[in-house]
């Protein structure tokens, strides 16, 4: 038995997009509200009863949320092309080395509608 405990996040950023479908309004600055859940998972420590301590959990978020909020994402080093995909990805590079037990990234813009979630472990 194993426990998952996730936390969300939003950050509003602006990126451009170079593809083959829906060019123009894609290469056009243009921003989004981002909503991000990251996912731990394994069992709590007998003595706290804590599978991690979500106080530790958010300031990591924070830390990285600085680095996306407000921002164009085609200036974010380590993204890459800003599609769901490799922000899930930057993500989890972000976070991996501090927050033991990580195991999922979701990233979604419910205003189109889209949603991506990268699992591991």
């Amino acid at each position: 038995m194993q426990y998952e405990l996730s936390q969300r996040f939003f950050f509003d950023a602006a990126h451009t997009l170079h593809r083959a479908i829906e060019v123009e309004s894609s290469r056009r600055i243009h921003g989004h509200t981002y909503e991000a859940e990251v996912t731990v998972r394994g069992l709590p420590d007998p003595k706290s009863g804590m599978l991690i301590d979500l106080g530790f959990l958010r300031s990591e978020i924070a830390r990285l949320r600085d680095k996306l909020d407000h921002r164009l994402l085609d200036e974010v080093e380590g993204i890459g092309p800003a599609t769901l995909e490799n922000l899930c990805t930057y993500i989890r590079t972000q976070l991996e080395p501090a927050v033991p037990n990580l195991c999922a990234v979701m990233v979604e813009r419910r205003t189109s509608g889209d949603r991506c979630v990268l699992r591991w472990k």
